[in-house]
């Protein structure tokens, strides 16, 4: 079975083609003939060795890809599913040695997996999960109510528009950040107000909002630049667990692997997909001989949508 991989941390050039050995469904999975993987930011962390303290114990190869899409080719046996031999379904993974997305088969929990949203394609599909999970579970732990205030920084991005989109689904006024040639981009997921994009992104939220926001998504790191748009008592999500204690403001370190399992958020998410609220965006498709130049393009910064790796059916 063919996978994208790596043996030793490094540049993209690391990523090589793999011959793993084929997997099967146990009790209580499915296996999945991939279609689509989804290129991530956190997968060119794991390349490049950002977490290779908490690796030192997994064996190499390493498959990064924490998104798939694909076609359910076997059921372990007396697994209790819903799903069918031949369904067109997409989930979330967790990476693991070489359990990650980059390849073309691998058997995952049915508490994973659920059919891909109408009339999308199994690429598109591919893009939703991990990113809309993540989105969900900021605006879980935020907590805020119809009519709040949020504010998202890094909105054009896939995490980022998600948030807003999500956002505006649950009835909140949406304050997001945009580059020029992103405003209408960013006006069209459903932001309110779009504020430009830079370092003085706090001051610029609080000239049209003085009182400051409810809640804040952070998804550029903006850290403690976009903090001061936070008004005293509300709530800061990072994705990458940064607090301060400058202030009363409540901190969320959003980890997506806290949602490993939650089939039913993400069929929600498909059902808002299927309904309007959430759009897809893919921006090019690789094929896997090419991982190592997506992974140049991702890090070169300014894509919009994500970079899909389709393998062939």
């Amino acid at each position: 079975m063919r996978a994208v991989g790596f043996y030793n941390f490094g540049e993209p050039s690391v990523l090589q083609m793999l011959d793993l050995p084929e997997v099967h469904a146990s009790f209580g999975q499915v296996r999945v003939r991939v279609h689509a993987s989804t290129i991530n930011p956190t997968d060119t962390y794991l390349r490049k060795g950002a977490r290779a303290d908490s690796m030192r114990d997994i064996s190499a190869p390493h498959v990064p890809g924490m998104d798939i899409a694909g076609v359910v080719d076997e059921i372990g046996a007396n697994t209790k599913t819903d799903l069918v031999i031949g369904d067109q379904v997409m989930a979330m993974v967790v990476p693991n040695s070489s359990h990650g997305g980059y390849r073309e088969s691998i058997a995952l929990s049915v508490n994973s997996v659920v059919k891909i949203p109408r009339n999308t394609t199994l690429i598109e599909a591919a893009t939703l999960p991990m990113n809309a999970l993540t989105a969900r579970q900021s605006l879980d732990q935020l907590g805020l109510k119809p009519g709040q205030t949020l504010a998202v920084t890094g909105a054009a991005g896939c995490y980022g528009g998600y948030v807003v989109q999500l956002a505006k689904a649950q009835g909140l006024r949406v304050f997001a950040d945009a580059a020029s040639h992103d405003e209408e981009l960013v006006r069209s997921l459903g932001a309110d107000v779009v504020v430009p994009r830079g370092d003085d992104i706090a001051s610029n939220i609080r000239n049209v909002l003085p009182n400051g926001v409810d809640g804040l998504a952070d998804g550029s790191f903006q850290n403690e630049k976009a903090l001061g748009a936070v008004r005293d008592g509300g709530g800061f999500a990072s994705v990458r667990g940064w607090s301060s204690q400058e202030r009363e403001i409540s901190f969320y370190k959003i980890s997506v692997r806290n949602y490993d399992g939650r089939a039913d958020l993400l069929d929600q998410l498909r059902l808002q997909v299927e309904n309007g609220f959430i759009t897809l965006r893919v921006a090019q498709t690789y094929t896997p001989d090419q991982a190592a130049d997506a992974h140049r393009r991702l890090e070169a910064k300014g894509t919009r949508g994500r970079l899909v790796i389709a393998w062939s059916s």
